[in-house]
C-alpha cells in the first residue's frame, strides 16, 4: 500500500481547512505536516494517530478508529488545546481539487 501523500481536515463548525503533506516518517509509519509548519500528524506506539505541536503535546485524536492502522484514518478527529475543542473530518481527496 502506498502511504497518503496529503490529506485535509475540515473543522464542522465553519469549514476552516488544513492541509497536511507527507514528510518523512515517525516510529516506522508516514508523518505528516501541516502546511504552516506548527502541528505534526504521527503515529506512536503509545497514543496510535495523532496530532501534536511542539513539546510533543498532543492536540488531536481521531474518534472511533483503529489506533494501529497503517495511516491516520479517515474519520471524525476531535482537537484540544487550552479550553477549545472541536471536530475535524480527516479528508484524503480535496472535493474542490
Amino acid at each position: 500500500m502506498t502511504a497518503l501523500a496529503s490529506f485535509t481536515f475540515v473543522r464542522h463548525i465553519d469549514g476552516l481547512r488544513y492541509r497536511f503533506e507527507r514528510d518523512g516518517e515517525h516510529n516506522g509509519r508516514p508523518a505528516y505536516r501541516r502546511t504552516d509548519g506548527k502541528v505534526w500528524c504521527v503515529w506512536s506506539p503509545a497514543d496510535g494517530w495523532h496530532c501534536e505541536i511542539t513539546g510533543d503535546l498532543v492536540t488531536a485524536r481521531p474518534l472511533n478508529s483503529l489506533a494501529d492502522a497503517p495511516e491516520p484514518p479517515a474519520t471524525v478527529w476531535r482537537s484540544f488545546k487550552d479550553d477549545r475543542s472541536y471536530l475535524y473530518d480527516l479528508q484524503t481527496v480535496d472535493p474542490e481539487a
